[in-house]
């Protein structure tokens, strides 16, 4: 099991932009991030293939969230813009040692979790 580090979050103001950081400590194949807003189920926000690259995203989040690594630090990084008073939740990286495709939405794919960070957005 990979142990990840997470950093960053934080309270905002809507329209603001914020960087989440994510450490991994082990190998692992994908990474990604989800997030549970109060009262609210866990739910799927983007992951990324680390070999290529390669992302996916929810659909409402395309276009304002952007994933990337840096694998030469075994980190990936969750840039969020434009945020919205919704986005308030907490947000978890995960990690995945096989899941390569669309089973990268399904929380079940990852088998390591980071402890979260908070990210609260005033309206």
């Amino acid at each position: 099991q990979v142990t990840l580090v997470q950093s960053g979050g934080g309270l905002v103001q809507a329209g603001a932009s914020l960087r989440l950081t994510c450490v991994a400590s082990g190998r692992t194949f994908t990474m990604g991030w989800f997030r549970q807003g109060p009262g609210k189920e866990t739910e799927f926000v983007g992951s990324i293939r680390l070999t290529d690259g390669t992302t996916y995203y929810a659909d409402p989040l395309k276009g304002r969230f952007i994933i990337s690594r840096d694998n030469a630090k075994s980190t990936i990084y969750l840039q969020m813009n434009n945020l919205k008073f919704e986005d308030t939740a907490r947000y978890f990286c995960t990690g995945s040692r096989y899941c390569a495709g669309y089973e990268c939405y399904q929380s079940s794919s990852y088998e390591s979790w980071g402890p979260g960070t908070q990210v609260s957005v005033s309206s």
